[in-house]
């Protein structure tokens, strides 16, 4: 066999079949396999506790992430945060610490993106977390703000300005708490130390204005961003303070004369021991207790760092650097080392600069005012700084647009003094007026002499201010009063103080003046005023312009009415101030100028809030006369219901003091109210209506407004409750007046008369009016008096009217069923004084002319008559009226079914008058 058949054997090819499977290798892989599922609860649940974001990330996943190495992990870090602090606020409160602590630490980070996100999730955060709050965690947030502020890489301690701004607008009282550390760091980011050369041996620093040209933005413009920085602050520092004051018209420490506001007290609630009033040695807010030992304050036993700028040292120290900065800003951006150059951005940066140079010492000059050595501080900054301040601050003044940009073409609106602001929104007369305040602080009395040429600039700036008629807004005009007054304390004699005055007032009379500036106007005359008062008891020289003020301002009041009720109320407390002692001039012009304030129609009185009329009330008091026309305006306030029955009754009480009948044992004023007006008063406030509307009340006919009976010729009004309740407070207060003059006999005959005279021969009489005047009649009444015939029929007309509106009422009518009991007791008090008005009452009962629907009415009348305990010895006089009167009903009821009420009729006629009891009870009856 040939090597070739031996091949084919060994390697031999199989041979498929068609239709047959594929035979099985003998190494072939076994690929099958089996599959089970497998559960994994616990890693596919979402965390319940800890909520995510959009990227499925939760708090502590992006904390986390703060710490990356990467700028952008930690930039989506920052934005995720703020995505998932939004969604879920409550998670700030469950990660305040962490969260405090991971976005202050990236102050400091070294890329711009990553800062600018902190600084918008800071500004984020600070709106949502309370000051108490973050409060435990500040230090490490001011700790980390201070880094960045000394920082060497410029761009981070421009991003830490921005942080800045955050802190100061959400959490000012906790930055301030560290002040020394913070203002130390301001100075360092415009300016480096250096060794003085004269004092190397006591090796002491100086500083002096550092000038980094690596800075995107040009050295002028990067202190003006610190500078504003710190104005900000140091105007916290002074919001902070404990003695907080108006700037620009705060009252000086030395001051003899303050303002202070009065203690309510309400005698009735006194009376009932329902307020305690407690009276202290010097009154006024803040009492003073006259003892040797005085309490040591907490800053005492602080360290110096702790008390800040509190402490004077530390005030001095920072003054002492920060000055000579300020004062080498401020030669930098004067008008004399302005470059000329046609539209360049210094000027305007070298205005904003200048006017942030002034704010600052003007904040520092504030805050040595709140120590106690304030003299000694003032001569301390006299000495040190007046001689820099002349040569720098006075050398160009006053300072406006003109002397800062010398080439640019003239513009008419900034030729014109009215125009403060230019067109980058600098407040020129701000900057000279804050320069004014700072230079005028400096000056006293004691230096006037010294001080003449350059205070003489600032008078004629301040007078030729106020006197040009330009609008000014209440920063402004807070400022210029504030350097008005110190110019007056300066230089108190009438001949420097009535041109200031003069300049003011000319302001004042400027129309449209807004709210706030008239008030500060206002503060700033009553300031003077009372001022002048104090000092014008030894003598008598009082300014003219101040006098003009005062009588002028009875007349804005009555022309301001409720258009600004704040305004109003400040106008009412000076007038109330100036009146109180006796001003003769706003007395007379307050006497012209009263029927319009006290108009019942259209009068300031009855427009504004009831505080506000409560003051006007009381002003009554010191009117020097009261004629019958204001009179005749006060009682119509009083009836109208336009003021509380309360205030009714405090004038009606102011009226009667100032009339003869006060009983006063010393000699009032003369003729300040005449008799005859005073009984006027009284009787048309009783009535508490006019005679037009009781005349057009005649006309009325029918219900709902009416109620008639045809045994009365009188038909009731029927008023509505709140009017009818007022009109009762207010009688008895007029009744109690009445009760106290002594001739009652002759008070009742001026009652009489006028009833007759108004009332008697009226068909329609309201219902409050006859139950007044019979309160009237009951607390007047005497053995003494004599009631005419007229009088009688009256009022037994009225008892009966009023009795049968009682009777009728329907229980329904929840308005009317309140005046039942007033009116009740009015009438059976009326009827038990006056026999013969219940003889005449039972005489006018002729039941034939009636209908019978009243007849069960006077059925009722009748039996509650002879039940009351008052009048059961009158209804026994009068018994065989009362049998007349049942025989009569008797007689229209004859031939039909007895009622319930007539039985009850006869029953009680037979019990209380037919047995004659001898010894009445007191029965009060319940109808």
């Amino acid at each position: 066999m040939t090597k070739k058949r031996k091949r084919q054997e060994d390697f031999q090819k199989v041979k498929l079949k068609v239709g047959k499977k594929k035979p099985k290798l003998e190494n072939a892989t076994d690929t099958t396999f089996k599959t089970k599922a497998i559960q994994i609860p616990e890693q596919l649940k979402e965390d319940g506790v800890l909520p995510t974001q959009n990227r499925k990330l939760n708090i502590k996943d992006l904390l986390s992430q703060m710490h990356h190495y990467s700028p952008g992990v930690k930039h989506n870090a920052l934005l995720g945060l703020k995505e998932l602090l939004s969604q879920y606020p409550f998670v700030i409160d469950a990660h305040l610490s962490s969260i405090i602590s991971e976005v202050a630490a990236v102050f400091t980070d070294k890329d711009s993106s990553v800062r600018g996100a902190a600084v918008h999730l800071l500004q984020f955060l600070a709106s949502r977390i309370r000051a108490e709050q973050i409060a435990p965690f500040f230090p490490l947030v001011s700790a980390h703000l201070s880094s960045a502020m000394t920082h060497i890489s410029e761009g981070i301690q421009e991003d830490s300005l921005k942080v800045l701004d955050v802190l100061l607008e959400a959490y000012p009282a906790l930055l301030t708490d560290r002040s020394i550390i913070l203002l130390k760091n301001f100075v360092e980011l415009i300016s480096h130390q250096q060794l003085s050369k004269r004092l190397k041996s006591r090796d002491k620093l100086s500083w002096m204005l550092s000038v980094n040209p690596n800075r995107r933005v040009t050295s002028q413009q990067w202190r003006l961003n610190v500078l504003t920085r710190l104005k900000k602050f140091l105007q916290a520092v002074v919001d902070g303070s404990s003695d907080t004051e108006d700037e620009g018209l705060q009252e000086q420490k030395d001051s003899s004369h303050s303002v202070r506001n009065p203690i309510c007290i309400s005698w009735k609630l006194h009376a009932n021991n329902q307020q305690h009033i407690q009276l202290f040695e010097s009154g006024g807010l803040r009492p003073k207790i006259n003892s040797s030992f005085r309490l040591r304050s907490l800053t005492s036993v602080m360290d110096s760092a702790e008390k800040g700028l509190s402490s004077a040292e530390n005030l001095k120290g920072f003054i002492e650097i920060i000055i000579p900065l300020l004062i080498e800003c401020w030669i930098e951006a004067s008008p004399a080392q302005s470059a000329p150059i046609l539209g360049n951005l210094l000027e305007s940066e070298s205005q904003q600069l200048m006017q942030q140079v002034l704010s600052i010492i003007h904040l520092l000059w504030k805050l040595t005012k709140r120590h106690d050595e304030t003299y000694k501080m003032e001569l301390w900054l006299r000495m040190n700084y007046l001689v820099d301040f002349k040569h720098h601050f006075m050398r160009h003044f006053p300072y406006s647009l003109q002397d800062a940009v010398k080439h640019k073409k003239k513009d008419p609106c900034k030729s014109n003094r009215n125009c403060m602001k230019s067109s980058n929104n600098i407040d020129h007369l701000l900057l000279n007026l804050t320069l004014c305040d700072i230079m005028v602080s400096l000056a006293s009395t004691s230096t006037l002499q010294t001080d003449s040429g350059w205070l003489d600039m600032i008078r004629k700036f301040v007078t030729d201010t106020l006197q040009d008629g330009s609008k000014l807004n209440s920063k402004q005009v807070n400022r210029l009063l504030g350097v008005t007054w110190r110019l007056m304390q300066i230089q108190q004699n009438k001949v420097a103080t009535e041109p200031l005055i003069k300049a003011v007032y000319t302001l004042y009379q400027q129309r449209n003046l807004l709210f706030p500036v008239r008030t500060l106007l206002l503060k700033f005359f009553s300031r003077v005023y009372q001022k002048e008062d104090l000092r014008t008891q030894r003598i008598r020289s009082r300014s003219k312009v101040l006098s003009r003020w005062l009588a002028g301002l009875p007349q804005q009041l009555a022309l301001l009415g409720l258009r600004n009720p704040e305004l109003s109320n400040q106008l009412i407390d000076i007038i109330h101030s100036a009146a109180s002692r006796s001003n003769k001039e706003l007395l007379q012009s307050l006497q012209a100028t009263a029927t319009r304030i006290y108009d019942p129609l259209e009068g300031t009185l009855v427009l504004l809030p009831a505080e506000a009329q409560r003051r006007l009330v009381q002003l009554v008091y010191f009117l020097p006369c009261l004629p019958a026309s204001l009179l005749a305006c006060l009682s119509r306030c009083c009836i109208m219901g336009r003021m509380s029955s309360d205030l009714a009754a405090t004038l009606i009480g102011i009226l009667h003091m100032r009339s003869s009948f006060a009983g006063w044992k010393c000699q009032v004023q003369d003729n300040s109210v005449n008799d005859v007006d005073y009984f006027s008063f009284l009787f048309s406030t009783l009535i508490g209506f006019s005679r037009e509307e009781l005349t057009s009340l005649q006309g009325i006919r029918g219900k709902p407004h009416i109620s008639q009976t045809q045994l009365s010729p009188i038909r009731l009004y029927l008023t509505d409750l709140d009017q009818f309740l007022h009109h009762w407070a207010v009688t008895e207060v007029i009744c109690h007046s009445l009760s106290t003059i002594p001739s009652q006999s002759q008070c009742f005959d001026i009652l009489q008369t006028g009833i007759c005279k108004y009332l008697v021969g009226l068909v329609v009489i309201p219902d409050s009016t006859a139950g007044s005047v019979l309160c009237a009649i009951n607390k007047l009444l005497d053995q003494a008096c004599i009631i005419s015939e007229n009088l009688h029929r009256f009022l037994a007309s009225c008892c009966y009217s009023l009795l049968y509106f009682l009777l009728t009422i329907d229980r329904e009518d929840a308005e009317h069923l309140q005046k039942r009991d007033m009116l009740w007791r009015s009438c059976i008090s009326a009827l038990a004084l006056l026999p013969r008005l219940l003889r005449l009452m039972l005489q006018s009962l002729q039941v034939s002319r009636i209908c019978r629907e009243e007849l069960p009415v006077v059925a009722q009348l009748l039996r509650l008559l002879m039940q009351h305990g008052q009048l059961r010895s009158h209804m026994i006089t009068n018994e065989f009226l009362v049998q007349q009167i049942i025989k009569d009903i008797m007689t229209l009821k004859s031939g039909e079914v007895q009622e319930q009420w007539l039985t009850d009729l006869h029953y009680c006629f037979n019990i209380y008058l037919a047995s004659h009891p001898q010894t009445p009870g007191p029965i009060n009856t319940v109808y």
